[in-house]
């Protein structure tokens, strides 16, 4: 019987957790010789779409991929619950018996990733083989696309730890902010703000605030200047009204929390290069995808939290 995530919470600490996962994306690879970093990808993905999401249950192990109980046993298979792996085997189901107990167990996390390593082999192991598998099996072009960043992401880094986040002007600098999320808008029709206005100088440095890949970098009518990072947990990173770029940076460019990806500006309202229209400041926003769609969040708490986090570590690094 699967022990419940609960019962693993209260015996693993997360480095412990971290070093599973790991166990078993590398168990994954050794079968299938597919990179251990495609299986944490999608777990990642997926592990984030079930915190936000009301309709998925919650997981039971240290792994977050859910494969649906129709797709587990198989679409004509009248027993959504079966677990024999021969029955879910002759109804072409995705469910096997990863661990030998002889138990296909949709809430055993050996089963889950051998169940998705053999699904990913039947297209091939080379990285458009994953990709086709991946369109098919979620049918959305966006699912796909944040799953590979995340392959990107992981495959730099060699790591699961990227967890660290940083505020996304330097300390030092002269700036201010306060919460405007939510806060009535008027150009371009009535709407609501999006995000955390941060009020610096011209050319105070931009820094990434997280681990992810440059999703976007260019020119919008309201944002100006701007560059969109999605991170590793499914939540999109969004800067706007720069000055400029970093040299180099592009999209489909792997960052890191505290990289320079521009400067404060106060860039936008107009045709590309228009600017002056308003103090500068950083438009900082946060949105979140769900496997359906992606909404804004109030980014302030989170900016609150970074601050406090670097100015500790900052004190840290100054006693030591």
């Amino acid at each position: 019987m699967a022990t419940s995530w609960t019962a693993f919470s209260k015996e693993l600490d997360v480095n412990d957790i971290y070093a599973k996962r790991m166990e078993l994306y590398k168990k994954a690879e050794a079968v299938s010789l597919i990179p251990w970093y495609y299986f944490a990808a999608i777990d990642q993905y997926e592990r984030n779409v079930r915190l936000v999401r009301r309709d998925l249950p919650k997981a039971t192990g240290v792994l977050g991929i859910y494969i649906p109980p129709e797709r587990w046993a198989g679409p004509l298979n009248k027993n959504k619950h079966d677990t024999n792996p021969f029955t879910i085997a002759q109804f072409a189901g995705l469910g096997i018996d990863g661990n030998g107990d002889g138990v296909a167990n949709p809430n055993d996390d050996d089963d889950v990733i051998f169940a998705i390593a053999r699904y990913l082999q039947t297209y091939g192991t080379e990285h458009e083989h994953i990709k086709i598998a991946l369109w098919d099996y979620y049918q959305r072009s966006k699912t796909v696309d944040l799953i590979l960043g995340k392959v990107k992401i992981y495959k730099t880094y060699k790591t699961l730890l990227l967890d660290d986040h940083a505020f996304p002007l330097p300390l030092h600098t002269n700036y201010t902010y306060k919460n405007t999320w939510g806060d009535a808008r008027g150009w371009g029709g009535r709407r609501m703000h999006e995000g955390t206005d941060i009020f610096a100088h011209y050319g105070v440095p931009v820094r990434a605030t997280c681990y992810g890949i440059v999703e976007l970098k260019g020119w919008n009518k309201y944002g100006g200047w701007r560059v969109g990072i999605r991170d590793i947990n499914n939540t999109y990173h969004y800067f706007a009204h720069l000055n400029g770029f970093a040299r180099n940076l592009q999209e489909g460019q792997v960052v890191e929390p505290g990289m320079v990806i521009g400067s404060v500006g106060s860039s936008g309202y107009g045709p590309p290069g228009t600017a002056g229209k308003f103090p500068p400041h950083l438009h900082y926003g946060m949105y979140k995808d769900n496997g359906y769609t992606e909404w804004s969040f109030d980014p302030y708490p989170h900016l609150k939290m970074w601050e406090r986090t670097e100015k500790s570590q900052k004190k840290q690094r100054g006693r030591n």
